[in-house]
């Protein structure tokens, strides 16, 4: 398991851990690194820091689900899964319209612990097609 944090985290056995932001052109070739090899999923609780203007927040968001799911694509095993949190707002069309096309399902959930009013929610993307890469649909 590899995990990657803007801030410092406390160990956990079996994680190996990079503080580092995933923004970074370094990060994805470093996470890769310690993958070893494709994974099952791909899980990314991301989000920047608000600003208060609503359109602002969910643009910076969706930017970073964008990022997370082309990472994705380019990790993960033919059949593996993608879970990404992203705001109610609009744009998010064009990220499950490709999710739809890379993935055998994709469906939204909301987290128990995710308060009703919050815009949060999370995309759960099963089954990455075989063949799908991060630069589209090309064989492996």
């Amino acid at each position: 398991m590899v995990a990657i944090d803007l801030l410092d985290m406390p160990a956990i056995p079996g994680v190996e851990f990079l503080q580092l932001d995933f923004l970074d052109p370094a990060a994805p070739d470093r996470l890769k690194a310690l993958l070893g090899g494709p994974a099952d999923v791909v899980l990314s609780d991301m989000a920047a820091n608000a600003t208060g203007h609503r359109k602002t927040d969910h643009l910076k968001i969706m930017a970073l689900a964008e990022a997370a799911a082309l990472f994705a694509r380019d990790v993960l095993r033919s059949g593996g899964a993608f879970l990404c949190k992203v705001l109610q707002g609009g744009t998010e069309a064009e990220l499950l319209a490709g999710l739809k096309r890379d993935f055998s399902a994709v469906k939204h959930v909301k987290p128990a612990a995710s308060r009703n009013d919050s815009a949060e929610l999370y995309v759960l993307a099963l089954g990455l097609r075989a063949g799908v890469r991060s630069a589209g649909i090309e064989s492996r």
